[in-house]
């Protein structure tokens, strides 16, 4: 039997309360005896955060990321539970593929890895994958997206929204019209036009979120969006939702701090898809995550091993990395400008893209009988990004050198510490959270 007890944590940013973890689950303080106690005073108790958006390019990519090292960031960004996108080589199109990025999740034991299958076969557009096969798998997977590249079909895309109500799947769109990016390399706007960079207008973003939500509002079905990145997109979201369309979205900690000014030094650290955008698209994407418009944050963790970083803009592959960043560029940028709580910040990087991805053992309250999975925060530290003292594996963090708030202290999966005085403890024996009941 294992105990820990909590000690004196701000439960959910609120009132200082103890916490018991005995075999998995938060229980009765009366239970005690014996527990391991673990003090907190000072920092802030959150259920387990949950990605709805990561890359651990595994099969295929391991000099980018493995399941291992990613799901290793994620325990130490204070993730309990990530879902795995499908762009891998070979494409996470089939239920073998899906299964076994499912069971390296559950080898590894940092992180709950939940696979998203593939819109399309090969990601390549033209024929729909087996979602049905997938989906009846064990991995039991319920998201599916083409991240990386858009399924621009509207006929395609309409089938695939009206075949995930057999099993109440959700469709993550990445919002891209190809034809009006077309060697695009920055946001479109006075910055691009300085550099004598190919422009990617919002527009292309924006006409796909449109079509999409009203094929959504036509059949009836769920659909989410990614890394949404304009100002536009925000509006067409927030008005899809006073219509009752089923969708969601999601903004990354990058697109809630950086701007395209930073595109001015020609890094590629900062090329990135979508583009970094206006100051003004920033403050839109705040305002809409604090208003609800906007669901959840997905860091869309995007690894690259250094030669695909470490060359001419033109060259360089698009992506940056996020997983042990995120809680902290949540902080900066929405509860130290007073536009969230800690428990809205609960609500949009666990609760609902727990909700979102089916998760129901995820993204708890922290009640009595709920599966322990939680992280503790010190809000109060200060710390500077070196991406070389991250676990995963890519350097491409847009963050590095910047001095950052919180510091992850403790990670609990399934009620045992992954992640200890901001360190990594050890992983978890292997739990079939859905086949167990929600452990």
């Amino acid at each position: 039997m294992s105990k820990y007890l909590i000690k004196g944590a701000a439960v959910l940013g609120g009132e200082s309360a103890d916490l018991l973890i005995v075999d998995g689950r938060f229980a009765p303080l009366e239970e005690s005896q014996g527990a391991t106690e673990i003090s907190a005073e000072g920092l802030v108790a959150l259920p387990g955060l949950v990605d709805l958006h990561t890359h651990l390019r595994e099969p295929g990519r391991e000099d980018a990321e493995t399941v291992l090292t990613g799901s290793q960031a994620a325990a130490k960004g204070g993730f309990t539970a990530v879902h795995a996108m499908a762009n891998s080589m070979p494409v996470a199109d089939t239920a073998g593929v899906v299964e076994q990025v499912y069971r390296l999740g559950q080898e590894a034991g940092w992180t709950e890895v939940r696979p998203v299958g593939a819109v399309t076969v090969g990601l390549a557009g033209q024929r729909l994958a087996e979602l049905g096969a997938m989906a009846d798998s064990r991995a039991r997977v319920r998201l599916f997206s083409d991240d990386g590249m858009c399924v621009w079909d509207p006929v395609l895309m309409r089938r695939a929204l009206e075949y995930v109500k057999a099993f109440d799947g959700v469709v993550a769109q990445h919002a891209q019209e190809p034809r009006l990016t077309e060697g695009a390399q920055m946001n479109e706007g006075a910055v691009s036009a300085v550099l004598g960079l190919q422009g990617w207008p919002a527009v292309a973003e924006e006409s796909i979120i449109a079509r999409d939500v009203l094929l959504a509002q036509h059949v009836d079905s769920r659909l989410h969006v990614c890394h949404v990145s304009t100002a536009g997109s925000v509006e067409i979201i927030r008005w899809a939702k006073a219509r009752g369309v089923k969708v969601t979205a999601e903004v990354t900690p990058h697109h809630l701090l950086l701007t395209d000014e930073l595109v001015r030094s020609y890094d590629p650290v900062f090329k990135v898809n979508p583009p970094l955008r206006t100051s003004e698209d920033v403050q839109a994407l705040r305002l809409a995550l604090a208003d609800g418009t906007i669901d959840v944050v997905g860091t869309d963790h995007a690894p690259h091993p250094s030669e695909a970083k470490e060359c001419e803009w033109a060259q360089a592959a698009m992506g940056m990395t996020g997983l042990e960043t995120a809680l902290s560029v949540v902080q900066h940028t929405m509860v130290e400008t007073g536009l969230m709580s800690w428990q809205q910040v609960a609500k949009v990087t666990s609760q609902t893209p727990a909700r979102i991805g089916q998760l129901p053992w995820q993204g708890g309250s922290l009640s009595i009988g709920e599966s322990a999975h939680l992280v503790l925060l010190d809000p109060a530290a200060r710390w500077t990004v070196d991406p070389k003292a991250m676990a995963t594996k890519g350097r491409n963090s847009p963050f590095a050198g910047l001095e950052l708030p919180g510091r992850v202290i403790a990670t609990f999966l399934n009620g045992h510490p992954t992640v200890l005085d901001g360190e990594l403890n050890t992983p978890a024996q292997p739990v079939d959270a859905a086949a167990s009941g929600g452990r």
